[in-house]
Order: C-alpha cells, then sequence, then structure tokens
C-alpha cells in the first residue's frame, strides 16, 4: 500500500497532495469493484453446481475459460467448480480485509493533510449478480 512521508506533506503541493488522494480512491473502487465481481462469480457457480448436481455425470457440457470455450463432461467441470465456490470467500475475505485497510488509509491521508470532505462517501457497487452462467449442457 502506499504510504507517504510525513516529512514530505509540507512541502507537497495541494495538486500532489489531491493527485495521492485521487489514487487512493482509485485503489479503493479497484477493491470493492473486484470484490462485486467475486460475489458474482460465487452465486454463478453456486447455480450452476446444482443444476449440474440433477445432471447425468457422463454429459456433455461447455464451460467458457478465459474466453475459450472448452467441452467437458459434467463428471469433470463439477468438482473444479465445488473447488472453486470453496476457494473464493476466502479471496472475497481477503479482499474486504484490504478495502478496510484502504479505508482506514484515506481516512489518515485526509486526517494527515487536512482535506475537507465534502462529498458524501462512495457506496460499494452493487453486489447482485446479474450474468448469466457460462455453462451449458447438452
Amino acid at each position: 500500500m502506499s504510504k507517504v512521508a510525513p516529512k514530505k506533506s509540507k512541502s507537497k503541493s495541494n495538486e500532489e497532495i489531491f493527485a495521492g488522494f485521487q489514487a487512493l480512491r482509485t485503489e479503493q473502487r479497484k477493491l470493492a469493484n473486484k470484490i462485486s465481481e467475486l460475489e458474482m462469480d460465487l452465486n454463478e457457480h453456486k447455480i450452476v453446481i446444482e443444476t449440474l448436481k440433477g445432471v447425468d455425470m457422463s454429459r456433455k457440457c461447455f464451460r467458457l475459460i478465459g474466453g475459450v470455450l472448452v467441452e467437458r463432461t459434467v463428471a469433470d467441470v463439477l468438482p473444479e467448480l465445488e473447488m472453486n465456490s470453496e476457494r473464493v470467500p476466502k479471496a472475497i475475505q481477503t479482499l474486504h480485509e484490504q478495502l478496510t485497510l484502504k479505508g482506514q488509509e484515506i481516512n489518515d491521508y485526509i486526517e494527515k493533510h487536512d482535506i475537507e470532505w465534502n462529498v458524501p462517501p462512495v457506496q460499494l457497487p452493487s453486489l447482485h449478480p446479474s450474468r448469466q452462467a457460462n455453462l451449458m449442457c447438452l
């Protein structure tokens, strides 16, 4: 995380202070967006897992991996999805911790540079999924 040395704060111009603040806010937004994306992916994985559990394991299915459509069987794909759905919450938790630390870093920066904050706090993006599943069974 970016930290500003206390001795340099007195020699910084308003533009430099504002640029540092904007950089911190951008980092915070990126973290919030990544959390939202992972939560949507997790929900999508859960829906697909529930759907595949009721399907014959030898049935052919297609999975979109990195923009490439790959043909597999349900027996191949289901364990991978279950493993991913177990790992994603850990990543989300880590990102939430980083987001909290980034918020504290921003608050410290505001206090250190005596920034007046007249804009309401940024709200996190909606965490509700709106994407379709990347898996199709035939």
